[in-house]
This record gives C-alpha cells, sequence and structure tokens, in this order.
C-alpha cells in the first residue's frame, strides 16, 4: 500500500478540530471523492474529532492520503489517552450519549463511512479510524 506523508494534528482546542475537518476537506478532495462522499466523510471527521476533545481529553488525528494501486481514498485515525469506552456495544448504540449530544456520533460516524473500526476499553484510551475510497 502506498501513501503520502500522513499529517498528524493535535486536537487540543475548538480550532483543531476545525484544522482537522479542513486537512480531511483537502485530502478527499485530492483524491477525487464525490462531493456526497468528501460530505460524509468530513461529518465523520468532524465528530470523531469533536469526541477526541471532548470525551478523550484531547489527543491526535492523522489523516493521510491513500492509493493501493488499485483504489485511493482518505483514512483517518483519532486516538486519545483518555477514559476509553467501558460499553462500546452501548456506546455504539444510536441514541445513546454520556454527555448532552444526540447520541449519533460514533454510530452515526460509522454509517457514514466504508471503513470503520474502534480500538478502545476502559481506562486504556480510544482509537478510531475510519477511511473512505474513490467509487
Amino acid at each position: 500500500m502506498t501513501s503520502t506523508t500522513a499529517e498528524r494534528l493535535p486536537i487540543r482546542t475548538d480550532s483543531d478540530v476545525v484544522k482537522v475537518r479542513q486537512l480531511v476537506r483537502t485530502l478527499a478532495q485530492e483524491a477525487r471523492l464525490s462531493l456526497v462522499d468528501q460530505t460524509k466523510l468530513v461529518t465523520a471527521a468532524s465528530e470523531l474529532a469533536r469526541n477526541t476533545l471532548v470525551y478523550g481529553g484531547g489527543g491526535d488525528a492523522e489523516v493521510v492520503l491513500v492509493t493501493d494501486g488499485v483504489r485511493t481514498g482518505v483514512r483517518a485515525v483519532f486516538s486519545d489517552e483518555g477514559p476509553g469506552i467501558p460499553d462500546l456495544d452501548l456506546a455504539l448504540t444510536d441514541g445513546w450519549t454520556s454527555g448532552g449530544g444526540l447520541g449519533l456520533g460514533l454510530s452515526g460516524s460509522r454509517r457514514l463511512v466504508q471503513h470503520f473500526a474502534i480500538d478502545t476499553a476502559a481506562g486504556a484510551g480510544t482509537r478510531v479510524e475510519i477511511a473512505t475510497w474513490r467509487r
């Protein structure tokens, strides 16, 4: 698999969430994703960056344009060293929230992208990887 250099952005403030969203949009355009797929990917990335800040206490996003010779897309990985998610099945249930939101963050993000993987445990932080490929 070939990829351009991954760009790692800190997520410590609201303005960092905006920077992540802007980078994801730029790379989605470079990958020539459809406008619909760009919008879905940027929305998911924005939500996950916000979760990293609010629930994870801050962390990092690593965003990269990926090409493997057959397909081209954008991958983003969000990681934090926060409290983790004690009940992942519950957290992925539409309408469930640990805060004051609508409870669509993780489950909605999962539906918006072609690849969604999460690794988390109580007390061990959270790592979420998403990707969307050009169709």
